[in-house]
């Protein structure tokens, strides 16, 4: 079975017109089933966490993202997503998913997380002390931080998320690759770090193309080195797209088909009302 559990509507909107590009492509690319994960960003209901987490004061970072903030953001409402995917699943067999961000307050997310009925929620690391390091027109912020750093601060952010227990999948681990920001120094330590608490607390490992033909380094997320380490953990997986963009849905999925079974994989998960099941590869 192939699958795409990880894609966003941020770009286009609500419209069946638009999203029935999303089922084209999975049906061009074999797959048999898609899920889409909005960014938690899109519904007004997270956005006093973002204010209270992300830098904000009048630096290059905070001045980005303040705009960041005011652009294409909070213009849904939970209830919106879940009547339009109800109308969507009237002829397509799609799942309800979401993308939260790595608050501090996993108190808080818990309790909106809890009062819908999601398929199945992915957690990302996506800033690092109120940094949102995957923005390319605040790339120079990496050239202040040592790398050493930036992966301490990732790890113990993914660990986080993890024992938070609102999560079932670990969104694109360790893709603090992004920009081709490449350690100098052994990164085993970390690896073994997010690995252990994804086993502990049950977490899968979004197996995300998204970084192949969205960002520089143009890989498949997670690495190499951290696949090698979660399959000795008998992680499970999901494969996705990361498409914002409905001709993306499932690009590369074969590619990351090809670069999971080389680490033994022959499984992939399927999910549904948060359980979860194991479905042969491919």
């Amino acid at each position: 079975m192939k699958t795409d559990y990880h894609m966003h509507l941020e770009y286009g909107d609500y419209k069946v017109d638009w999203v029935s590009g999303f089922f084209d492509a999975a049906k061009k690319r074999g797959i048999d089933e898609i899920g889409f994960s909005e960014h938690s960003h899109t519904f007004p209901e997270f956005e006093k966490f973002y204010y209270d987490d992300l830098i904000l004061d009048d630096s290059e970072v905070g001045a980005f993202q303040k705009v960041w903030l005011k652009t294409n953001k909070f213009k849904h409402t939970l209830q919106d997503y879940f009547d339009f995917m109800k109308v969507l699943q009237k002829n397509h067999a799609v799942k309800i998913g979401i993308e939260v961000c790595n608050f501090k307050d996993q108190a808080g997310v818990k309790k909106i997380l809890d009062a819908r009925n999601f398929d199945y929620v992915i957690g990302s690391v996506h800033f690092l002390n109120g940094w949102g390091y995957d923005a390319s027109k605040i790339k120079s912020e990496w050239d202040r931080h040592d790398l050493r750093e930036i992966y301490e601060d990732y790890t113990t952010e993914a660990e986080r998320l993890a024992a938070s227990g609102n999560y079932d999948i670990l969104g694109h681990p360790f893709n603090i690759r992004l920009f081709k920001y490449f350690p100098d120094f052994d990164a085993t330590n970390y690896f073994e770090r997010v690995a252990a608490a994804l086993k502990k607390f049950n977490l899968a490992v979004d197996v995300n193309t998204g970084t192949k033909y969205r960002y520089p380094v143009e890989e498949i997320s997670p690495c190499p080195e951290f696949m090698k380490i979660a399959a000795a953990y008998d992680l499970p997986i999901i494969i996705s797209s990361d498409a914002h963009q409905p001709e993306d849905c499932g690009k590369f999925s074969d590619d990351a088909i090809e670069y999971v079974k080389k680490f033994g994989c022959k499984n992939i998960l399927r999910f549904s009302d948060r359980r979860r099941e194991f479905v042969p590869l491919g």
